[in-house]
């Protein structure tokens, strides 16, 4: 079964229903490529997607150690590059709501780092990570 359904509806925009749950997500070009810039832009998603799953695998873990790391924040600063156009550098910061043992920082910082978008992304993509807990 297709994870999603993307319907172009003109002017650089896309909608992307995921079929399961019948959420839509709307995507535009970017203004530095012909677009509006109204909506996230399919560079956009992918990065979004590394800080979505780098959080929700740590949480997944946390979870499983009793730790709750609700109210924790992500932000992530996509950098495009010209020749070839692509995302070359992908910037994500972790302000993580709670502080915890060494030990299990250790562990939920490992997991983030094995997320399956992370693994997944180019090698050539440069990732800078930054941590931070309270």
């Amino acid at each position: 079964m297709p994870t999603s359904r993307i319907t172009y509806l003109g002017d650089l925009r896309t909608s992307s229903l995921h079929l399961q749950s019948g959420t839509e997500i709307l995507s535009d070009a970017p203004v530095d490529n012909h677009g509006k810039g109204e909506a996230f832009s399919p560079t956009d998603l992918l990065a979004n997607s590394l800080g979505s799953c780098m959080m929700t695998i740590m949480a997944i873990k946390a979870n499983e150690m009793g730790i709750d790391l609700k109210g924790s924040t992500v932000e992530v600063t996509k950098i495009m590059q010209a020749e070839p156009r692509r995302v070359g550098r992908l910037e994500v910061v972790m302000n993580m709501s709670i502080a915890e043992s060494e030990k299990n920082r250790i562990i939920l910082e490992r997991v983030a780092m094995n997320c399956p978008v992370f693994l997944s992304l180019h090698t050539e993509i440069e990732k800078v990570i930054t941590i931070n807990w309270k």
